[in-house]
């Protein structure tokens, strides 16, 4: 009977170390004051996670929501909140006060 002998070259085990890159999300700070959002067309790059803070001046409670980034937040009077959102393509998506339907605006992603 024959013995079957398998060498295992060292180049075959071995595996270079993979690199993660972590991409720093770009950020947007959004005020809510006087049932208005400011600024209400801020613009960020493309395919780059996001960031979005909200600050809420009033003296009651807001709901920042977007259908179009599938986000949705309480910020309570006199706080802010920060929602992280994936990485996005080229768009103008919008954003809305849930309480107050007048407050609106949109983020351009270019």
């Amino acid at each position: 009977m024959r013995k079957l002998i398998v060498v295992v070259g060292s180049a075959g085990v071995l595996l270079a170390p993979l690199q993660v890159r972590a991409e720093k999300p770009n950020e947007i700070c959004l005020t809510y004051a006087n049932g208005q959002f400011e600024p209400r067309e801020p613009t960020v790059p493309a395919d780059s996670p996001l960031t979005i803070r909200v600050k809420n001046m009033e003296a009651k409670a807001m709901e920042f929501e977007s259908e179009t980034l599938k986000i949705e937040k309480v910020v309570a009077a006199n706080s802010e909140a920060v929602l992280n959102v994936r990485a996005v393509k080229s768009g103008r998506y919008e954003f809305h006060n849930d309480f107050n339907e007048k407050a609106r605006g949109f983020i351009n992603v270019q």
